[in-house]
């Protein structure tokens, strides 16, 4: 393999769930590609990695100190959504369902790779809901161990504040899934936010 093409490949297999020949697809696109369409490509990507911001509200990814979303009148301020990563806040948007806010704090609490509850955004999230903003927070974090930790972290914060209303997103059974293959948490999740029919 001719080194440049080699180093390409090289490059995008460091990309996360990239293997080596998806990177050698990747590689031959670009070859086949118009070289003023790879150099828009690649102006785009090192824009994107040089001027990308986080909000200073929110910690979602922005062009300049706010994101669009907290700075949206028509969207329910009071109203928060507290995620793990930015791309939850993309997969929520995608359902149209959801007029609040976001907090994205940037991970989860785990011990065992060094993350503290310091090394999150939730300080950022408490300033908020000190200044009275803010009515209710919905923790939509991961069902994972450390998911679930950093839920009962930030619940056990929030309920210093006293006056704001702490829910959750639905946990349990997916629609289509079958009990046999749910495992055990779970189904404790999916009885305990059991709703009326």
């Amino acid at each position: 393999m001719a080194k440049l093409l080699d180093d390409v490949v090289g490059e995008f297999s460091r990309l996360p769930g990239i293997g080596r020949r998806t990177a050698l697809r990747l590689a031959m696109h670009l070859l086949r590609m118009e070289e003023h369409d790879v150099e828009l490509m690649s102006r785009a990507i090192l824009r994107f990695r040089t001027d990308i911001r986080y909000c200073s509200c929110c910690n979602n990814l922005s062009d300049s100190d706010k994101c669009e979303i907290c700075s949206d009148p028509t969207r329910d301020h009071s109203l928060v959504c507290v995620v793990e990563q930015v791309k939850d806040v993309l997969s929520i948007e995608q359902t149209r369902q959801y007029n609040g806010v976001y907090h994205v704090l940037g991970g989860v609490i785990s011990p065992m790779q060094g993350i503290g509850p310091s090394d999150l955004k939730i300080d950022l999230l408490l300033d908020r809901i000190a200044r009275g903003e803010v009515q209710e927070v919905v923790l939509a974090l991961s069902t994972t161990v450390e998911g679930e930790t950093t839920s009962f972290y930030i619940a056990r914060r929030i309920h210093e504040y006293g006056n704001v209303k702490l829910t959750s997103i639905a946990r349990g059974i997916g629609f289509g899934d079958e009990l046999d293959y749910a495992d055990e948490l779970t189904i404790a999740h999916a009885l305990h936010n059991r709703r009326p029919l």
